[in-house]
C-alpha cells in the first residue's frame, strides 16, 4: 500500500507539471503594471507572475512536509510495544 500512495502522488506531481498552463495570478494593478512594461519591451511581468506563483505554493509544501514527518513520526509512535 505504501508503494501505491507513493506512486500515486508521483503520478498525481507529473500531470500537474505536465499539464501546465499560463496563469493570470496578478491582482488588477499589478496585472496593469506588468503589461504595460511589457508592451515597452520589459520583461518584468514575467519574473513578477513566476513570483506570485512561487508565494502561492510554498504554504502547500510546508504543510505537506509538516503532514508528512507527524505522519511518519506517528506511524513509529504506533508500532513500538508498550512497556
Amino acid at each position: 500500500m505504501n508503494k501505491t500512495i507513493i506512486l500515486l502522488g508521483l503520478t498525481v506531481i507529473l500531470v500537474l507539471v505536465v499539464g501546465q498552463v499560463d496563469l493570470i495570478a496578478q491582482c488588477p494593478m499589478c496585472k496593469l503594471s506588468a503589461e504595460s512594461n511589457l508592451r515597452d519591451g520589459g520583461s518584468a511581468g514575467k519574473g513578477l507572475n513566476t513570483g506570485i506563483l512561487y508565494m502561492f505554493f510554498l504554504p502547500y509544501l510546508i504543510v505537506g512536509t509538516l503532514g508528512y514527518l507527524w505522519y511518519k513520526n506517528r506511524k513509529n509512535y504506533d508500532n513500538e510495544p508498550n512497556t
